[in-house]
């Protein structure tokens, strides 16, 4: 196996000592591409949320920052994530502000209509059931809730970006969109209002989903 090849089945689950530091860099390596992401939503400090696939945590630090009344929740799958994730937010998680799960997207361990917010960074790629496990998502957010997902790797018109994300997906079997097919799956899955928005020079993009009344 390739260093490459160890590296995307690292980002898709990270375990071992390799995986905490792939958990770790992924804070620093993914930050400006959240930031961008989490400019397209208005976040309330009351609001409930959660962040699916919350890697190293560091998503969850910048929710419990900003989230001043609410509360924060991170589920993954890798046992190596949550360790870092709880690392990272140890005091938040002290505080009450913050709970980390390891479970699955596919069996969220939460009631109906929960959630403010739900997102998912850089993570849909390894769902196992893309339409299914939205429809689990759309089972946990409030009415008026919303979904959103950010990523680097996708279908653009940036053909250097496009040609680079088709290597990393081909590479870590797993699929990418385009734009349209975001909005079929999120539309087929029950979401209303849905919005892409394209960083075509980066290669970004994130798709927002509301859940109806």
């Amino acid at each position: 196996m390739g260093f490459k090849q160890k590296l995307v089945d690292q980002v898709r689950k990270p375990s071992g000592r390799l995986g905490k530091i792939i958990a770790k860099g992924m804070n620093k390596g993914h930050a400006k591409l959240a930031v961008w992401g989490l400019s397209h939503v208005i976040i309330d400090p009351n609001y409930i949320i959660l962040d699916i696939g919350c890697g190293g945590g560091g998503n969850i630090e910048r929710y419990a920052k900003m989230v001043l009344n609410g509360k924060i929740y991170g589920i993954d799958y890798s046992g190596t994530a949550v360790y870092i994730s709880k690392e990272i937010n140890k005091r938040y998680i002290e505080q009450g502000i913050v709970e980390i799960y390891q479970g699955s997207v596919s069996s969220l361990p939460f009631t109906d209509n929960f959630f403010n917010l739900i997102s998912g960074f850089e993570a849909y790629y390894f769902w196992p059931d893309l339409t299914r496990d939205l429809k689990e998502i759309y089972r946990v957010l409030k009415p008026n809730g919303h979904l959103i997902l950010v990523n680097e790797g996708y279908i653009s018109n940036n053909e250097k970006k496009r040609n680079k994300a088709k290597k990393w997906s081909k590479l870590g079997n797993f699929p990418i969109h385009t734009p349209e097919e975001y909005r079929k799956f999120l539309g087929e899955a029950g979401f209303s209002n849905i919005q892409i928005s394209e960083e075509y020079k980066k290669g970004w993009i994130t798709a927002i989903g509301m859940k109806k009344l």
